[in-house]
This record gives structure tokens, C-alpha cells and sequence, in this order.
């Protein structure tokens, strides 16, 4: 079928504004939902939505995908996203993109805060004072300069606090399951054990593969440094809460920062729930640390761009899931939009078929990732609908797209 870029636009999770007006400028329809979605919430609103923008709480499961029959794109407003079902999305032709980047000073900078805030007991201090008690003494405050900084994952946020951290004076430390470059003076540990022997403060920085729910446990906590600092700001099921607490209370742990949580409220202003509630030293915060207005209005610009230009020309650079491919935007003619399987021979057959239909090719670009491709081809005007029908019964079609 031919796009002529006309689209209805879902947004849930309050996504800033500056997305909503990228998408009225282009003449789609938006709708935006302040809060996330259940499954089956968002099974019946995802009718005849050509885009879907969500965060960090919707799940976008295959029985959604399955549901979504004119889901063109999903937008993550966010860096993660485990939250959708990436094979079910690239079988039914669906391009995924995040925001990488955009909000990586904000959590950087949320940590670096926790960090010095823990380490000179301010949150104690603080909730003295609004006791009406003056406690004015050094017992248990620390600079965090020439403190032991451990960072378990060593990705876009793990790099960025490293540099600042060492800026201050810290002394870096960090594991990764990947071969990862040091920067500056950090130093890599082969182990995690090893980081965790060495470091005053522990902080968590990795994704939410299935291989990283609950790698951090009562084994890692008790193998901590007496007395030592612990954040987590990148997944709610990374970690074992129950044996943080006990930590905390038997005061092996002196305090701790969390901003994610395996359970989260949908909605802001709903009820709040963990095992962590009511420690003096311990940070909660609801998952804000990419929640700054300028990272919103970052993500909101990048994600509704890609989304965008996706629709309008087809290009897929920066997509979580599909192979990337880029042409400059096509000004005369048509742009074929051809997602399929990556099997020798698919580009001299759809080839074959223009040449059959004598249309000529103006640009044409192929890139393939994994079981897929890719193929982006400019055409001339004249074209016929048994052409398109003959490249869309192709046995390796997954999805084929006709731009305007």
C-alpha cells in the first residue's frame, strides 16, 4: 500500500510536549496518555496507531505487537528498551528506536549528587534538623575526594561518571561483562569480586537483558567493604532488595541510593511500595534519573525525530532492531520500504521485478543485521499495483512500505 505519511500517534507516559509538537507539526494526530498502560489497557487503544511512544513502565509484549496491525514504529522516550518484545517486533516489521544519550548527564549527575550527599551524611543531618535536632559534628562525614568508586557497567552513563568522578578526585574502579576501553585513570577489574574487595562506594549502571535480573544479591552485598556506599539507577530487578535492607540495618552497608524498583507505581501520585521504605540512610527516588527538563526535552526532540523521519523516508539510523540504512530524502517519485529476510539473492529479486515492470531505479541501498534486511530503493513515477503486489508476495517479504 502506498504512505502518504498521514498517522495517529499514541504517546503514553507523559513524553514532553516538544514530541507532541514534532508530530502535529508533520499533520499526524496525537493522543497522550499521562500514564503507563497494562497490556491489556494498551491492547485496546492500539488500534489503527501508526506510532507508539512510551517510556520506561509500558510493556509492549508480542500479544500487543499482535494487536497493532498498523504499528509502524515504537518510540522508547527512554535509553532502555527490554520493556518491548524486540523479536515479536522485527517479525511483524516494526522499528524500534530510543534515546541513547540524551538523558545520560541527567543520571550522571543524579548519582554524583547521591554519592556526596551519602558520603557526608546530609540526608541524616537533614532529617535531624527537621527534628529540631543541631547535630554539628564529622563523625561518619566524608570528602569524596580520594574515595574508592566502583562502576558495574561500563556503558554511555558508566564512562561519563567516571571522567566526572575522577574530576573530583575519586579513584575509579569498574567491571563490565564487555571488553570496555578505560578512560582517564580508571582501572578495570576482571571480576566483580574484585571490584567489590576494592571499592568504598558501588554503583550499578547496566541494562535489563533477562541475564542481569538479580545478579546482585546477598553474595555481592556481603562481599562489600564494611562501612561502603551502594547506588542503583539502572534496573529494579538488578539487585535484591530484601538483602540491601538487611544490610542497611545491620550497618555493613552504611547507606544506599535507588531510583529504580521491580515494581513501579503506573501513574504519578499512586501509592509507593518497597522493603526500603522508612531506612534513615537510604535515598528513594521514583525513578527520575533521566527526569530532568532538559534530558526530557532532548529525548522528546530525538525519539519523535526518528519516529518522524522513519515514517516519511524510511531511514533506520539508530534503530534498536532493524539494520541501518539511510538515503537522502527522495524528491521526486517513490521510496520502496522492503523488510525482509536475509537470504542470498533478495536484492536481483526485487531487482528483476522493477526491471520487469520497467521502473527505473534512482537510488537504492541494502544493509542486513542478523536474520534480517533492509532495502531502501528510489523509483520513478510511473509504477503499477501489480509491481508492489509482486514484491509483497515475495517469499522473503517481512513488510513492504510504498512512500509518497
Amino acid at each position: 500500500m502506498i504512505d502518504d505519511g498521514k498517522a495517529r500517534v499514541l504517546l503514553l507516559e507523559n513524553i514532553h510536549p516538544d514530541a507532541v509538537a514534532r508530530f502535529e507539526s508533520e499533520g499526524y494526530v496525537v493522543e497522550s496518555v499521562s500514564s503507563a498502560l497494562d497490556e491489556e489497557e494498551l491492547i485496546s487503544r492500539i488500534d489503527g496507531v501508526t506510532l507508539l511512544g512510551i517510556r520506561s513502565k509500558t510493556r509492549v509484549t508480542a500479544r500487543v505487537i499482535e494487536a497493532a496491525k498498523d504499528l509502524a514504529a515504537i518510540g522508547a522516550f527512554c535509553i532502555g528498551t527490554d520493556q518491548i518484545d524486540q523479536a515479536a517486533a522485527s517479525e511483524a516489521g516494526i522499528a524500534i528506536f530510543n534515546a541513547p544519550f540524551s538523558n545520560t548527564r541527567s543520571v550522571v549527575e543524579l548519582a554524583l549528587a547521591e554519592i556526596i550527599a551519602l558520603t557526608r551524611r546530609l540526608t541524616e543531618k537533614n532529617t535531624g534538623m527537621h527534628a529540631g535536632t543541631w547535630d554539628k559534628a564529622a563523625d561518619g562525614s566524608h570528602e569524596v575526594r580520594g574515595r574508592r568508586l566502583g562502576i558495574v557497567g561500563y556503558g554511555n552513563i558508566g564512562t561519563q561518571l567516571s571522567v566526572l568522578a575522577e574530576a573530583l578526585g575519586m579513584r575509579v574502579y569498574f567491571y563490565d561483562s564487555a571488553d570496555k576501553l578505560s578512560l582517564g585513570n580508571a582501572r578495570r577489574c576482571s571480576t566483580l569480586d574484585e571490584l567489590l574487595d576494592v571499592a568504598d562506594i558501588v554503583t550499578i549502571h547496566v541494562d535489563g537483558r533477562p541475564g542481569n535480573n538479580g545478579f546482585f544479591g546477598e553474595e555481592q552485598f556481603a562481599r562489600m567493604k564494611p562501612g561502603s556506599i551502594f547506588l542503583n539507577l539502572s534496573r529494579g530487578l538488578v539487585i535484591d532488595h530484601d538483602a540491601l535492607r538487611r544490610h542497611l540495618e545491620n550497618g555493613h552497608i552504611a547507606g544506599a541510593a535507588v531510583d529504580v524498583f521491580p515494581v513501579e507505581p503506573k501513574g504519578r501520585g499512586d501509592e509507593f511500595q518497597s522493603v526500603l521504605r522508612g531506612l534513615p540512610n537510604v535515598i528513594l527516588t521514583p525513578h527520575i534519573g533521566g527526569s530532568t527538563e532538559e534530558a526530557q526535552a532532548d529525548i522528546g526532540a530525538f525519539v519523535s525525530n526518528k519516529l518522524a523521519t522513519y515514517l516519511t523516508e524510511g531511514n533506520t539510523t539508530l534503530s534498536v532492531n532493524l539494520p541501518s540504512v539511510a538515503l537522502p530524502p527522495h524528491t521526486t517519485g517513490h521510496r520502496l520500504v522492503y523488510l525482509h529476510r536475509n537470504t542470498p539473492g533478495v536484492l536481483a529479486q526485487v531487482n528483476r521485478v522493477l526491471a520487469e515492470h520497467s521502473v527505473n531505479v534512482e537510488g537504492q541501498l541494502l544493509a542486513t543485521r542478523g536474520e534480517f534486511g533492509y532495502l531502501l530503493t528510489d523509483i520513478g513515477r510511473d509504477f503499477t499495483p501489480e509491481m508492489v503486489n509482486q514484491l509483497g508476495t515475495l517469499p522473503q517479504t517481512v513488510r513492504l512500505r510504498v512512500l509518497a
